[in-house]
């Protein structure tokens, strides 16, 4: 694809206009061109970006190729949830395994008008959006260009990883190089060099350190958890670190017998959601376990429910793990609270009397 850019505005002849001229030395303002070969004419790439400096023609090619297709621009309702702003009339279950696979994993998030997230939420609510919606094609400008950088380079990261799970194209235009190698994209061109590129670009792997602890880190990692519940008794707690920055939480205790055991308050921060850091956390805690690297010393599987839908379809992908159960809902709550008085508690709300689909799986590693 041959794509020739000739924009041109009025020049100005005005007292600051032509002093500007002679200062610097500058004919005029009113001429851009470009040029640029594009071998893109073929379907079968998924992601393209075209990068550059601002001023560079990023959002004139973008209009250059497909002309058709608008620069994606969603309407979101100012007085409703996003989780039914996403798609309205369709399924529910693509909505809330959209957002958790492009890193917008809090609940609570979900429950909230757009207008009010943060520029992350929002930013990843958008691709959450593209990702349901799924046009043949799309075209997304300034990419990242409101967020920060570390939320920047996981979100492109969740949104490649889910964008390749189906079918589509969509052409990316942004001013930000550190998200190239995160996106892994089909093909580059800079408007800053005039240079196109294939594929190539691998993202930086990324180095999860695991230490044991106890409830010290919980408090932070609580207000993410989309559950609230009391700590778990005898637990053994664990966190997950990248460049010694907090990333990832799971507490660990057995079950009765001690040949069992049962993970749980599973929390990834959100600027790290979507990067595959939690199932590769829980993953390697779960085979310390397996293999008896616990405080007891005793070899054991390692159970885990959960009520999202997103982690579990990544439970059910993932073949170190097998589902076990499927409940669609709790237990009888007045008799769990009777049940609780009566061990030892003072008092207690008790557990159950909800509709909530609670889903178990059993690790077994490889």
């Amino acid at each position: 694809m041959r794509i020739e850019i000739h924009n041109r505005c009025s020049d100005f002849s005005s007292y600051r206009a032509a002093r500007v001229k002679s200062l610097f030395n500058c004919a005029s303002g009113a001429d851009f061109q470009l040029s640029a070969e594009l071998p893109i004419e073929r379907d079968d790439w998924q992601i393209g970006v075209v990068v550059g400096p601002s001023g560079t023609g990023k959002t004139s090619i973008g209009r250059t190729i497909w002309p058709d297709v608008p620069f994606y621009s969603p309407a979101w309702p100012e007085r409703r949830p996003i989780v039914e702003a996403i798609d309205p009339r369709g399924d529910f279950d693509p909505v809330p395994a959209a957002l958790a696979a492009v890193g917008l994993g809090t609940v609570q998030a979900w429950l909230r008008p757009f207008p009010i997230l943060s520029n992350g939420e929002q930013f990843r609510a958008n691709l959450a959006r593209v990702v349901v919606e799924r046009p043949p094609r799309v075209k997304l400008d300034e990419f990242t260009s409101v967020v920060d950088r570390q939320i920047a380079r996981v979100g492109a990261l969740a949104f490649s990883k889910a964008w390749r799970r189906g079918r589509g194209q969509v052409l990316i235009l942004t001013p930000h190089y550190d998200v190239l190698e995160w996106l892994e994209p089909c093909w580059v061109f800079d408007t800053g060099t005039g240079r196109y590129s294939g594929r190539g670009l691998r993202r930086p792997r990324i180095e999860l350190e695991i230490r044991q602890t106890d409830w010290r880190y919980w408090p932070l990692f609580e207000p993410h958890h989309y559950l609230k519940l009391p700590r778990m008794i005898a637990a053994t707690n664990y966190v997950g670190t990248v460049d010694g920055e907090l990333v990832a939480h799971v507490a660990v205790s057995t079950k009765a017998g001690m040949k069992e055991a049962r993970a749980s308050r599973l929390v990834v921060m959100p600027e790290w959601q979507g990067a595959g850091v939690g199932m590769r956390f829980l993953n390697a805690v779960c085979e310390l376990w397996r293999k008896g690297s616990n405080r007891y010393g005793l070899p054991m599987p390692t159970l885990f429910h959960t009520s999202h839908p997103g982690l579990a379809a990544g439970l059910r992908r993932d073949a170190k793990w097998v589902q076990v159960s499927a409940v669609l809902h709790g237990d009888n709550r007045a008799r769990s609270k009777a049940s609780l008085v009566k061990s030892g508690f003072k008092e207690g709300a008790g557990f159950g009397g909800h509709f909530r689909a609670v889903q178990g799986f059993r690790y077994l590693g490889e």
